[in-house]
C-alpha cells in the first residue's frame, strides 16, 4: 500500500480508500442491495490487511447504520489512532424542520449522532454532503469550525458542489480566520470527465485533496455493456447519472475492455489507474462487496497506463449533463429532502 498526505495537511491516507456506502442493513435505508453486519466485516478486515486506513462513510447511509457497523468493526480490528475514518452531514436523519441541510443547529445535532453510531470520540474528516442553498455559508462554515475547535472532527471536507461554491467556502472560512476545507469528494471517472474542467485545476492550485466518488462508474467499468448484477437492477441513481449518455459511455466501456486484455489484467484495475494518475487525485473511494474488489484496488496501484492507452481510453467521451443538475432531479423525483439542494450520491 502506498500512503500520501491528504491535502495540504500532515494526515497520511491509503492511496485507496474504502467506500462503505455498501456496508448497511438492508432493511433500513434505500439501498437493497446492501451488505448486512455479518457480511459487512470480513470487508473491513481484509482492507485493513492490505494496508488500506482510510473508511468514508455517510450518516445517512442506511440510516445510519453504516455508521454502525464500521465503527464497531474498526473498533474490534484496528488502532483508532493509526485509521481514518471520514462520515458525512447533510441529509435527513428524522422528519421535522431542522432534520436537513448544514445549519448550526443541523450540524451540532448530527455531529453528535454519528460519533455515537461510529462509537469513537472524533471524527478524521467531517465532510458537508452537498451544498446547501438555504443556509448562509457563513453559519455552515462557522459551525465546522466549532466542530473541531470541540475536538469532535480533526479536518473538515466538501462534496457535490460547484467550484464557485467551494471557492466561497474556502474565502468565507479565510476571512473569518475559520477551520478550512482539506478535501474535496467529488465525482470523477472514466464516465464522468466535467471534473476536469474546473474543479481539478482549482483543487490542485489550492493544495485541496481530492478523493473522488464512484471511480468505476458504479461498476459500470468493470463489466460487458450487456451484464447486470443486483444492485445495478435496483440501483436507480446510478440510472438517472448515466442513462442520458449511454451511447458514448458504451464505446468508452468498450475501450478499457480492449487495454484490460492487452495487458491480461481485470478492467477494474485499468479504470482505477486511470484515476489515479490524475494529478490532482489523493485517494479513489472504492465500493467493495466481494474481496476481489479490495485485491484489484490495490493491485491497481502498480498499473502505469502509457500515454497511448490513456488516448485510447479517452478519445470515445463526450460532454455530459451537468452532474449537480442530475442530483437536484433525483431529489425532487423522491423527495428524499425540502430544498432543492441535492441528496447523496455516493
Amino acid at each position: 500500500m502506498e500512503y500520501v498526505k491528504l491535502g495540504n495537511t500532515g494526515l497520511d491516507v491509503s492511496s485507496i480508500a474504502l467506500g462503505c456506502m455498501s456496508y448497511g442493513d438492508p432493511e433500513r435505508g434505500r439501498h437493497q442491495w446492501t451488505l448486512n453486519e455479518e457480511e459487512s466485516r470480513p470487508m473491513i478486515k481484509k482492507a485493513l490487511d492490505l494496508g488500506i486506513n482510510f473508511f468514508d462513510t455517510a450518516n445517512e447511509y442506511q440510516k445510519g447504520s453504516s455508521e454502525e457497523i464500521v465503527g464497531r468493526a474498526l473498533k474490534d480490528f484496528a488502532n483508532r489512532d493509526e485509521v481514518v475514518i471520514a462520515t458525512k452531514v447533510f441529509a435527513g436523519m428524522r422528519e421535522g424542520q431542522n432534520a436537513v441541510g448544514l445549519s448550526r443547529k443541523a450540524i451540532m445535532t448530527e455531529i453528535d449522532h454519528s460519533l455515537r453510531r461510529l462509537g469513537t470520540d472524533y471524527i478524521d474528516l467531517y465532510q458537508v454532503h452537498n451544498w446547501d442553498y438555504n443556509t448562509p455559508i457563513e453559519e455552515t462554515m462557522e459551525a465546522l469550525h466549532d466542530v473541531v475547535k470541540a475536538g469532535k472532527a480533526r479536518y473538515i471536507g466538501a462534496s457535490n458542489m460547484y467550484t464557485w461554491q467551494f471557492q466561497k467556502a474556502l474565502y468565507t472560512a479565510e476571512r473569518h480566520g475559520w477551520t478550512r476545507f482539506v478535501s474535496m469528494q467529488n465525482h470523477l471517472n472514466l464516465l464522468y470527465r466535467e471534473e476536469e474542467r474546473e474543479k481539478l485545476p482549482f483543487c490542485k492550485e489550492e493544495k485541496i485533496g481530492v478523493i473522488p466518488w464512484s471511480p468505476l462508474a458504479r461498476g459500470r467499468l468493470t463489466r460487458n455493456w450487456d451484464e447486470t448484477s443486483f444492485r445495478a437492477d435496483n440501483d436507480m441513481f446510478g440510472k438517472v447519472l448515466y442513462q442520458a449518455t449511454a451511447e458514448s459511455d458504451r464505446k468508452v466501456i468498450e475501450s478499457v475492455n480492449e487495454v484490460a486484455e492487452a495487458r491480461g489484467i481485470p478492467r477494474a484495475q485499468v479504470a482505477l489507474a486511470w484515476v489515479l494518475q490524475k494529478d490532482a487525485v489523493t485517494a479513489p473511494i472504492v465500493g467493495a462487496t466481494k474481496e476481489q474488489h479490495l485485491t484489484d484496488a490495490v493491485a491497481a496501484l502498480d498499473v502505469r497506463l502509457t500515454d497511448k492507452e490513456i488516448e485510447k481510453l479517452e478519445e470515445a467521451y463526450v460532454p455530459h449533463p451537468d452532474n449537480l443538475t442530475n442530483l437536484t432531479f433525483y431529489a425532487k423525483q423522491n423527495a428524499l429532502m425540502k430544498s432543492v439542494s441535492a441528496p447523496s450520491a455516493h
